[in-house]
């Protein structure tokens, strides 16, 4: 059995060993936690004791196979209550997380397969995230960030890297959801910011820094 501490630290490190080929460090963990690295560390030889990670000082952290299978549990959980909250309960995509936070540690695996089941068995989240299957197969996506796109080309908006409540009501008032349509007109030199089309709307500017967390894939190919 595992605790809600621990299951958001496992979380966090499946979240960090994603963009490593090396040991999560226990700084990166204490950032993303907010926690002491001296508190980090103690929780990490209380997961090595249950054998959900495999820690050595100085040489970082990775998951065990158990570790993994804990933290994709987590995040199926997660991502299917966002998808219940915003398409069932009407909820906005940027009110959800911290309620799915909260509803992600519920221990019922016949809640979830219902859930998954009543949902249509969904593969993306309101935020255009994966969502793990049963048995913790991710469902294959091969999205480009908006930063990467040339002048002239057309994007669908497939999701974001970015998931805070400020930069998802930025991009509700700019008018982009999941599934916008988007026409690169052109690429400011000096700041990289971007001038686009959504839709059939007006023109619209885009910051570098947003352009950079919001995921496409390439209408034109």
């Amino acid at each position: 059995m595992t605790s809600f501490t621990e299951e958001n630290y496992l979380k966090i490190i499946y979240k960090l060993a994603a963009e490593t080929t090396e040991g999560v460090s226990t700084n990166a963990v204490a950032e993303l936690t907010q926690t002491k690295a001296a508190s980090v560390t103690d929780m990490l030889r209380k997961l090595s004791d249950k054998q959900l990670v495999n820690y050595q000082k100085y040489q970082g952290v990775r998951l065990t196979s158990h570790g993994e299978q804990v933290a994709l549990s987590v995040i199926r959980k997660h991502r299917l209550w966002e998808v219940f909250l915003v398409d069932k309960l009407g909820f906005n995509w940027d009110e959800v997380h911290d309620i799915a936070e909260q509803l992600e540690h519920i221990d019922s695996e016949e809640l979830v397969q219902r859930l998954d089941s009543f949902l249509g068995f969904p593969k993306y989240d309101p935020h255009g995230d994966p969502i793990p299957d049963g048995q913790g197969k991710m469902p294959e996506a091969t999205y480009k960030h908006l930063a990467e796109i040339n002048v002239g080309e057309k994007v669908l908006m497939m999701g974001v890297s970015e998931h805070s409540s400020s930069f998802l009501q930025h991009l509700a008032k700019v008018g982009l959801n999941l599934g916008s349509e988007i026409n690169i007109l052109e690429i400011n030199e000096f700041d990289k910011s971007f001038s686009i089309k959504i839709g059939e709307s007006s023109a619209s500017f885009l910051s570098h820094e947003v352009a950079k967390n919001i995921l496409v894939k390439l209408l034109n190919n």
